[in-house]
């Protein structure tokens, strides 16, 4: 858990060649402008504006890259991702960020895992389901993913459950996990697999000596 609390800001950019060229692995957000995504990742590292959270979703326009590693060191980096779907977005804005986010989900070479939140009361929707479309190929090559179910607090025991088993059959080989931040619910699972992703084994000691990205 600790290891996510490092987060802090390293760059920002509207397309794809004003990202840095890094080395470490990369761990992209993904989801729709309403799924809780930024939400979750203030909750994950403890910082409650290091995403911005917006009561207007797809507020969100650029590729927004905060380094991880304690001691000043970078040895993975979290990927926030614009989200898609929102009705009141122009039209002409959702295909120019969907086409930056799948120019990046296939292209971007130290990408090593993908976290797609999803509204469990929603279940995956046809966006979600191209999205997994466009990194099948890259996830049948190794590339991790994980679907989070966010918001699990508004569902039953039972519902949960439902949810969760539906989901596992969509994911096709991805890892699923429900979380809630009032709940606390998933938090500790989450940050568990992130770090074990990003610090492979016979990785983890040079992981600590990597340099910070410029």
């Amino acid at each position: 858990m600790g290891w996510l609390h490092t987060a802090r800001f390293l760059t920002t950019a509207p397309q794809l060649h004003f990202l840095p060229e890094l080395d470490v692995p990369e761990i992209a957000f993904v989801g729709r402008s309403n799924a809780g995504k930024s939400t979750c990742i203030n909750i994950l590292t403890q910082q409650k504006q290091l995403a911005f959270a917006s009561k207007k979703p797809g507020r969100t326009q650029h590729i927004n890259l905060f380094a991880l590693g304690k001691q000043g060191q970078t040895d993975a980096v979290l990927t926030d991702l614009p989200g898609y779907g929102y009705a009141a977005v122009p039209k002409q804005d959702k295909i120019r960020w969907q086409q930056v986010m799948a120019n990046y989900l296939v292209t971007r070479k130290n990408l090593h895992a993908i976290v797609l939140m999803c509204d469990p009361r929603h279940g995956m929707t046809e966006l979600d389901e191209i999205l997994l479309d466009v990194i099948r190929p890259r996830v049948q090559e190794g590339l991790k993913f994980l679907i989070i179910l966010t918001k699990a607090d508004k569902l039953t025991r039972s519902e949960q459950a439902k949810v969760l088993s539906i989901t596992k059959l969509q994911a096709g080989g991805g890892e699923v996990m429900l979380f809630s931040a009032p709940k606390r619910q998933g938090i500790e699972d989450v940050a568990k697999l992130l770090w074990k992703w990003a610090h492979p084994k016979g990785a983890a000691n040079t992981a600590d000596t990597a340099p910070e990205p410029q």
